[in-house]
């Protein structure tokens, strides 16, 4: 009886890691496709959204399967909540690569502001803030969650920088409003992005401990 709940637990795991590791490749290329100006990049992500997609909805009916079938307890039950919690997380990360990736369809060639570099030290930390929330989970490791969900006060610093250096250049180069708008939103893109991130760690800290954490 236990070897069975094991190998669903194994399979619903594996499914998140895809999930995870095809959401991490899509804010990947969707800032890639930003900064090459890459509009058929752009495209792939917004494509990819609709697996992303589906593998929430797979996981969530997984989830529900097997708290129907197997009466989870305990650490098993809170570590399928946490997946059902994570896979939320994970599927707005996705919805976010797509905005950015639609900001860059609409920017297109048009040269790029000077801010697009404080934009990228953002989406570094925000890409590693994804990929170790997910390791986090992967490898139950809470000191990793909480120096992960540390990262996010430096996202807010520079998007709070970027957002006082696009506002002073729609001010005086008033012919880059359309881009200034996007970028802005790009920025909050990320930095929502880091809060999901975040959001994972505090899911992790209480699949561990039984404690609902917030950092």
């Amino acid at each position: 009886m236990r070897q069975r709940l094991e190998n669903k637990l194994l399979e619903i795991h594996e499914t998140l890691v895809k999930m995870s590791i095809l959401v991490e490749e899509n804010v990947d290329w969707s800032i890639r496709a930003l900064t090459m100006q890459q509009t058929k990049m752009a495209d792939e992500v917004i494509e990819n959204d609709d697996l992303i997609d589906s593998y929430e909805e797979k996981i969530e009916d997984m989830c529900i399967e097997f708290i129907a079938t197997q009466n989870p307890l305990g650490s098993d039950l809170r570590r399928i909540f946490t997946v059902l919690k994570l896979i939320t997380d994970l599927e707005r990360i996705g919805d976010h690569a797509v905005n950015i990736a639609r900001i860059t369809k609409t920017i297109g060639d048009e040269t790029l502001l000077e801010p697009i570099d404080d934009i990228k030290e953002m989406a570094k930390i925000t890409r590693k803030m994804i990929y170790n929330s997910i390791n986090s989970y992967i490898d139950q490791n809470l000191d990793l969650a909480m120096e992960t969900a540390a990262m996010d006060d430096t996202v807010d610093d520079l998007y709070e920088g970027v957002y006082d250096e696009l506002l002073d250049i729609m001010e005086s180069k008033s012919e880059f409003k359309g881009q200034v708008i996007g970028l802005l939103l790009v920025g909050r893109y990320l930095e929502r992005i880091a809060d999901h991130a975040t959001n994972i760690c505090e899911r992790v800290g209480y699949m561990i401990t039984g404690k609902r954490m917030s950092y």
